[in-house]
């Protein structure tokens, strides 16, 4: 005989309906989803040019979500410090991490132990978007205009010159210049781009390797100049900037993409419902055309197709960082 057939018939009935209703808390909690606010991660500044996109996703996220969508900065370690809190929040569907490729590709081999697991500490989401890195100077300090001549200058005094970086990619993009071109310039590290953008506007370092969002807008209002854009296609908002290639360095390719991940384990009802609010918000044509201005391709994926491009670009990334000669910390 069962404890429910020991009860007295109201009480097991209550019992029932009790547990019945324990069963059914977790799916309608997952049903709601969201039904409080979101805690976004970012392990880099504001200002930067990540945190430009990041804040815009979360705008969009709040409007189809119908809950705020707090943006909580966590700038240093190329966003090691944001990917480990959301690392240990496993199981909260109300932390989640935007990132670039930094964190789930690039750092595997940047760093020689990592504070989490890029596959096993996260439930990916979507694929945001791809984005371009450029390399800027100071037109007051580097007077060269272009990857040609600011060569020839560097050559003629290869110990004056510094690259300041702000993320991974940005890293490997001006180590891979270094390699490729045969020259050898300090590499200044920063916790994010703007701060290597503040030294560089005041001639603090000769040239920065900048993610296009940030790099855009200070170019367009003179007050760095442009040389090259990393990728293997030009940037719409910068029609008149050639790539690496194009500038000098054959085979020169580099290239950075955007994505959203909540921790492991959490409900999969939660994942599916934001990766279709970031779906949602790729097709509104005001969304992508902020993010086409600020240097971003929007792009979105499945879960398993950002799984599959972390598991990829990882590999990559090895290749990339041994190329660009660079010794993990």
């Amino acid at each position: 005989m069962t404890t429910l057939q020991c009860l007295p018939r109201r009480a097991a009935l209550a019992c029932a309906v009790a547990l019945g209703c324990a069963w059914a808390a977790p799916a309608l909690a997952q049903d709601n989803y969201p039904s409080r606010p979101i805690r976004m991660m970012l392990g880099y500044p504001a200002g930067s040019g990540i945190d430009a996109a990041a804040r815009q996703m979360a705008r969009q996220i709040e409007v189809l979500a119908g809950q705020p969508v707090v943006v909580d900065n966590r700038p240093g370690a190329l966003g090691n410090l944001a990917a480990s809190a959301v690392a240990a929040a496993a199981g909260d569907p109300y932390t989640i991490l935007f990132t670039p490729n930094s964190t789930h590709a690039a750092n595997t081999h940047l760093f020689k132990k990592l504070p989490f697991d890029p596959v096993a500490d996260f439930t990916p989401v979507s694929s945001v978007a791809t984005v371009a890195f450029v390399m800027v100077t100071n037109p007051k300090l580097t007077p060269e205009k272009s990857v040609g001549e600011l060569l020839v200058s560097i050559r003629k005094d290869p110990t004056r010159y510094h690259f300041g970086s702000g993320n991974a990619t940005g890293l490997v993009a001006g180590s891979m210049f270094k390699t490729m071109a045969n020259v050898d310039i300090l590499s200044v590290p920063y916790k994010g781009v703007p701060p290597a953008m503040n030294d560089l506007m005041g001639g603090r370092i000769h040239m920065v390797f900048a993610d296009a969002t940030l790099a855009i807008p200070q170019a367009k209002g003179g007050n760095v100049r442009a040389l090259a854009v990393t990728g293997g296609e030009r940037v719409a908002a910068l029609p008149d900037v050639p790539t690496m290639a194009e500038a000098g360095l054959p085979g020169y390719d580099l290239s950075g993409w955007f994505a959203v991940f909540m921790p492991a384990r959490v409900p999969a009802a939660a994942a599916e419902k934001l990766n279709g609010f970031i779906q949602t918000a790729s097709r509104n044509p005001q969304y992508v055309e902020f993010m086409r201005g600020i240097g971003a391709e929007p792009q979105t994926s499945t879960p398993a197709q950002l799984l599959q491009r972390v598991k990829t670009d990882t590999q990559a990334w090895g290749k990339l960082v041994e190329m660009a000669g660079i010794t993990p910390e």
